[in-house]
């Protein structure tokens, strides 16, 4: 999505969406909310999903990465900064991307992230992978907690209040990474459920919320807990990150 009105420096914004019948559409209007506020963004379906070609059984965390890549060297370019925004399995997603784009990356968004062990990362999702990640506390051998304790630029964690998909344990060992060096703000959604995407395309002020928390300012010196309620809009934003 190309912004009517591009902010000078602005960056580029990736938005994915999580596993099984995830797509992009339930995104396009978060992703919209940005390009309003002069970021170029796109949403994309994974192989399997939505729109596009290909099987979701031969889809692996890995080729996630790869064709999120794909997506960014062709649309976004070699230069501008990044936002990475992930549903679900895209929080590991996000991570791998991190991991690949280093200080490129701006400011990331995780919406009741998943996090994956090392060993189900390159293994097709029919052959294997489910029988992997269903071994109790397998997300503990996952890279992506390194890779976000390592994580320097902006942060925000959006978690839904009942959330029967991601356990208590992901979302914590998530929120102690974060917090390590990250300048990092957490937005919990009243009545929403672990379908976060969905969730946010039928509540525009949440998606507000999270625009307006990511770029109008930092969050070190709020609660852990933040609330996003009273986050500026874009014309209002004072000393923006992006």
């Amino acid at each position: 999505m190309t912004p009517r009105s591009e902010r000078a420096g602005a960056s580029g914004v990736v938005v994915m969406h999580g596993g099984g019948n995830g797509n992009k559409e339930r995104n396009l209007p978060l992703a919209e909310g940005f390009a309003e506020c002069g970021h170029p963004a796109v949403a994309l379906d994974f192989s399997g999903h939505g729109e596009s070609t290909g099987k979701l059984l031969d889809l692996s965390l890995k080729r996630r990465r790869d064709q999120a890549a794909a997506v960014i060297d062709a649309v976004l370019g070699a230069e501008r900064p990044l936002v990475l925004v992930g549903f679900s399995m895209s929080g590991q997603t996000v991570a791998d991307l991190v991991e690949l784009y280093g200080g490129r990356v701006a400011a990331i968004v995780l919406c009741a992230p998943g996090i994956y062990a090392k060993d189900a990362w390159d293994v097709p999702f029919g052959a294997g992978f489910t029988e992997l990640i269903r071994r109790p506390e397998s997300w503990r051998d996952s890279r992506a907690p390194d890779t976000y304790a390592r994580f320097a630029g902006r942060a925000l964690l959006v978690v839904p209040e009942q959330d029967a998909v991601i356990p208590d344990g992901v979302t914590g060992l998530l929120r102690t990474a974060l917090a390590t060096r990250a300048d990092f703000g957490e937005l919990r959604l009243t009545g929403a459920d672990h379908r976060l995407g969905t969730w946010l395309a039928g509540h525009p002020q949440d998606r507000r919320d999270i625009v307006g928390a990511l770029l109008h300012g930092g969050f070190r010196n709020d609660d852990a807990q933040r609330h996003c309620g009273e986050a500026a809009a874009c014309g209002e934003m004072a000393e923006p990150l992006l």
